[in-house]
């Protein structure tokens, strides 16, 4: 996740850096790389990661249809520290609820991550629609129960109060902030049960975590298993290269999205690319796709806390810029689709085939622009998500929301300087279809 690129991964993209600047101002129609450009018709009021805004900062949406009535569907995303947002289909505030407060003084607070949904939950008091946050700053997950009778307020907290922690054995590691991050949930056909995917921060691990039903109509986790992705990798020239990063941090994972008609994870390891495998953890993942940066060498400077990038060799992939981010499905009823990247190096999507007997090939990619001098693009996108199915008069065709890094108009922080916006954009999916000939 790189909503606001720190300074020692802004010389690591420099040599991305001509490709930007000809792609950030792209006007709609194609851009400089070829790639289409669609509008979005609506935002979110604007994030600020500040104390003004409530350290708020806009990171991964989910989209909730609402069957009785498509009309009132909802967008549920994350506000990291602000906690947790649900907007209406107009991309209008309906619900703001809190991120769980730090249990002591100098214990880290509550920040959410990732959001994902689960249909028909079974509970100890009937089958509900839930929303399932990863909770970083605590190393929980977090479920809400989603009631579409209470317009104003539709979330309501169905932790189970007893809930361990994913990864951290007490609240010392909980501290050190190596916890819950990336999450895509999982129901399995084949058992019934429903499960979480969940990554670890600063590490390469992914764990299976199974939903359970608790008293009084709660919901508990417990971890099944876990599965460690390669932090280094053999290149052709017969060297060993793991991306620059800090001291002790290795190569993260956090978009994560799984087909559910066959049980296939797809999980995006930030500074190395897509990768693919059984969503119980069972196989041995593949690469899917590489970001261009791949086999890049770099060096990390602990004076400036930069890292230089060296010559490029040439074995990075084609499509995809660090960080590889927000993944999601499109599904069709035939069982066609793509899964959808977030190219938050470049600002742009990617395209794959969603069929793995077709390797899940490239089938190209596009771009979120302005619409307006108001109501500007999407860039350093990190969540995304899209759901092909009609969400009423306002999006028959279905809808694909982005975060957007970079709000515009720059508001003044009153001391010289500017508070940087964060939000999400609503994009007509019948649009993105049509640019992007899907």
């Amino acid at each position: 996740m790189r909503t606001h690129r720190t300074p020692r991964r802004v010389t690591t993209l420099a040599l991305g850096a001509t490709l930007l600047a000809l792609v950030t101002a792209a006007p709609a129609g194609a851009d400089d790389t070829g790639l289409p450009t669609v509008a979005p018709t609506a935002e979110t009021p604007p994030l600020y990661d500040d104390e003004a805004g409530g350290n708020s900062d806009a990171d991964d949406p989910a989209i909730w249809r609402n069957a009785a009535d498509p009309d009132h569907s909802l967008v549920i995303a994350t506000a990291k520290e602000g906690g947790l947002r649900v907007y209406d289909l107009g991309a209008r505030l309906v619900q703001s609820l809190p991120a769980p407060r730090p249990p002591a003084e100098d214990d880290a607070p509550g920040r959410y991550n990732n959001v994902d949904l689960v249909t028909g939950l079974r509970t100890s008091t009937g089958r509900v629609d839930v929303a399932v946050v990863s909770d970083r700053g605590n190393d929980r997950l977090r479920i809400y129960r989603i009631d579409p009778a209470r317009p104003g307020a539709p979330l309501t907290d169905i932790t189970d109060p007893a809930a361990a922690p994913v990864f951290s054995a007490d609240q010392a590691e909980i501290n050190d902030q190596r916890t819950a991050y990336g999450l895509a949930t999982w129901q399995d056909k084949a058992t019934g049960r429903t499960y979480a995917l969940v990554s670890q921060r600063e590490r390469t691990r992914v764990a299976l975590v199974e939903l359970t039903p608790a008293a009084g109509g709660t919901v508990g986790y417990r971890k099944v298993r876990t599965l460690d992705l390669p932090s280094a990798f053999r290149l052709p020239n017969g060297t060993t290269w793991s991306p620059c990063a800090e001291p002790g941090e290795l190569p993260q994972v956090e978009g994560m999205v799984v087909d559910p008609a066959t049980g296939t994870l797809y999980a995006g390891q930030e500074d190395i690319g897509i990768w693919r495998m059984r969503a119980d953890l069972t196989t041995k993942p593949v690469l899917v796709d590489k970001v261009r940066e791949f086999g890049v060498p770099g060096v990390y400077d602990e004076a400036t806390e930069e890292c230089t990038a060296g010559a490029d060799p040439g074995y990075g992939g084609e499509h995809i810029s660090a960080d590889v981010e927000g993944l999601t499905l499109f599904q069709e009823s035939d069982g066609d689709g793509y899964l959808l990247a977030s190219s938050q190096g470049d600002d742009t999507f990617a395209l794959y085939d969603r069929e793995v007997s077709e390797d899940n090939e490239y089938e190209g990619g596009f771009r979120v622009g302005a619409a307006s001098a108001t109501l500007d693009g999407s860039q350093e996108c990190d969540g995304a998500a899209v759901l092909n199915a009609p969400l009423g008069s306002r999006y028959p065709k279905g809808l694909l929301v982005v975060q957007d890094g970079h709000g515009t108009p720059e508001v003044p922080d009153g001391e010289g300087g500017t508070r940087t916006a964060t939000g999400f954009k609503f994009v007509d999916l019948g649009d993105v279809v049509d640019a992007a000939d899907m």
